[in-house]
């Protein structure tokens, strides 16, 4: 399983857009600037803006929620997909995600969202300014979420859950 993310550095984005095309112009069917699979969130007031996108969670809600197990883990790119042959577009999947990264497309009456683009994101290849990166999990290091994972769950981290 392929043991890599996308992470999003929002002292970096400028909100400049760029990773919205790209994807959009990667994964909609016809190329559609207004579906894309990431969202930059902007903040115009104090000129912080923030890359959104799915986050692949360990435990995902979408994944819980379907009725029809057309969420699923793809074992080998290890990233959250649809599989749009089971998919009855309930939408219960994009009302409980957390982040808000699961999109509707009413023109062809189906849930989209990021599948990083099956192990090449273009939203991180177009990035001008670096915002974006896809890196393996292990070189990540979130100290205070290290240290608060530990005291909430110590059993899951010992068992590599």
């Amino acid at each position: 399983m392929m043991n890599r993310i996308l992470i999003a550095d929002p002292k970096k984005c400028t909100g400049c857009q760029l990773c919205e095309l790209a994807c959009a112009l990667q994964q909609a069917t016809p190329a559609n600037p207004a579906k894309p699979r990431i969202n930059i969130v902007n903040w115009q007031d104090s000129g912080f803006f923030l890359p959104v996108m799915c986050q692949h969670c360990d435990d995902p809600p979408c994944m819980a929620v379907c009725p029809r197990k057309a969420i699923y883990r793809d074992d080998r790119l290890g990233h959250v997909t649809v599989d749009y042959d089971l998919c009855v577009s309930c939408q219960k999947c994009a009302a409980v995600c957390p982040f808000g990264a699961i999109g509707f497309d009413p023109d062809y009456a189906r849930v989209y969202k990021c599948d990083l683009c099956l192990g090449e994101p273009r939203c991180v290849k177009y990035c001008p300014y670096q915002a974006l990166a896809f890196v393996n999990a292990d070189a990540i290091a979130y100290p205070r979420m290290r240290l608060s994972a530990q005291r909430i769950a110590p059993s899951c981290l010992k068992h590599g859950k």
